[in-house]
């Protein structure tokens, strides 16, 4: 298990994460907004397998390293760490566009939903940040078995994007269904 004060400060992480506008949360806005909740919530179970994905690719694929080569744990904070600040940069370096463009989007099936929201949140750079960077920086080797605090952590990510997420599509689609019954409120 994680020390108590790395899990309180990894979920007050993800929690920030997770409000922070990225392509999960547009792309969930977007479909809840143009199809209704229901879209919204297919779209999250796509997001919500990517999250999973992305947790256990970690748990494991960290834990073999931090076994096989002890010191390759600094190793991976220090890249973590220096991949940050790198798109720190990338973040207000003069000359970037907003990635922010409103359009019509298509009604979409379920499964193109659910595929799509999978798809999104794998190509997601905030999550592979999270857990490639600012994962490995609340694991503490001598706390225990180095996987049951990737995974508990991991669940943690989980269960915090997936409930906000859950809210926000919810949220939106029923905004959505408010103003498509009430045209004069979308003029006010």
């Amino acid at each position: 298990m994680p020390e108590p004060a790395n899990h309180l400060a990894f979920a007050l992480v993800c929690l920030g994460m997770v409000l922070t506008p990225g392509p999960n949360m547009i792309y969930l806005i977007s479909r809840s907004l143009s199809q209704g909740p229901k879209a919204g919530l297919i779209s999250l179970g796509g997001v919500a397998l990517g999250f999973l994905f992305y947790v256990l690719s970690t748990a494991f694929g960290i834990t073999a390293l931090l076994l096989a080569v002890p010191f390759a744990y600094d190793v991976l904070r220090l890249a973590g760490a220096l991949y940050l600040l790198w798109l720190a940069w990338q973040a207000v370096k003069p000359g970037g566009r907003s990635p922010f463009q409103i359009r019509e989007l298509p009604k979409d099936r379920p499964r193109k939903l659910f595929a799509m929201g999978l798809m999104t949140n794998l190509l997601n750079p905030k999550v592979a940040v999270l857990y490639l960077s600012l994962l490995p920086q609340f694991i503490s080797p001598g706390e225990g078995h180095v996987l049951s605090q990737l995974l508990v952590l991991g669940a943690t990510q989980v269960a915090i994007s997936l409930t906000v997420n859950a809210i926000i599509a919810v949220t939106a689609g029923s905004i959505a269904v408010f103003l498509a019954g009430r045209p004069l409120w979308m003029v006010i």
